[in-house]
């Protein structure tokens, strides 16, 4: 291993949390065991771990034709990518988007509804993760009229992978999607 001078072993060390806000202690990110890149991603190699042979072969082919996404199969990659956001501590999901302001916009929607005995459920669709609504009044010019009249839809980008977004408020899975107004 190289040498790394002690300011620089300081400098490289990052504090971490907890959604509890508890410190759970410092990891020393010169050691390769303490990398965290990507852990977070939704990625290819979470897909072929997640989503059965058939599944992951129809995606990848959709992908490559540029074709629309069958409902049937948008269904199973939700359910895949719903287990594994709430194995990871998401309670919430947002379709990321970028609108013309130059920042990010994005809607939380939970992954739980109530059931009838006062519990919840966590549900996720295919047709949730391929289109959301948010409010597109607040975007520029969209102030300008009332809010059932600024429609705003975003579709998911199956070509970015979605990713976990943790912050001392919690865990949310973030797709990032194109927005149309």
């Amino acid at each position: 291993m190289t040498t790394v001078t002690r300011a620089r072993k300081h400098n490289v060390s990052a504090g971490t949390w907890s959604p509890s806000e508890v410190m759970l202690g410092r990891s020393d990110l010169t050691e390769v065991a303490n990398h965290p890149f990507g852990e977070n991603v939704f990625s290819g190699e979470i897909q072929k771990q997640r989503l059965s042979k058939d599944t992951l072969q129809k995606l990848q082919n959709t992908l490559a034709a540029g074709e629309a996404l069958d409902p049937t199969l948008a269904d199973e990659v939700a359910q895949a990518m719903k287990e594994w956001a709430l194995e990871r501590g998401a309670t919430h999901f947002t379709h990321v988007f970028q609108p013309l302001t130059g920042l990010t916009a994005e809607k939380h929607d939970s992954f739980f509804e109530p059931d009838r005995e006062g519990g919840a459920l966590a549900g996720f669709s295919g047709k949730e993760l391929i289109q959301g609504e948010p409010d597109a009044s607040s975007f520029p010019t969209g102030g300008i009229r009332a809010t059932f009249e600024a429609r705003g839809y975003t579709a998911w980008d199956p070509t970015s992978p979605a990713f976990i977004l943790e912050n001392p408020n919690g865990a949310l899975l973030c797709i990032p999607t194109a927005f149309a107004s």
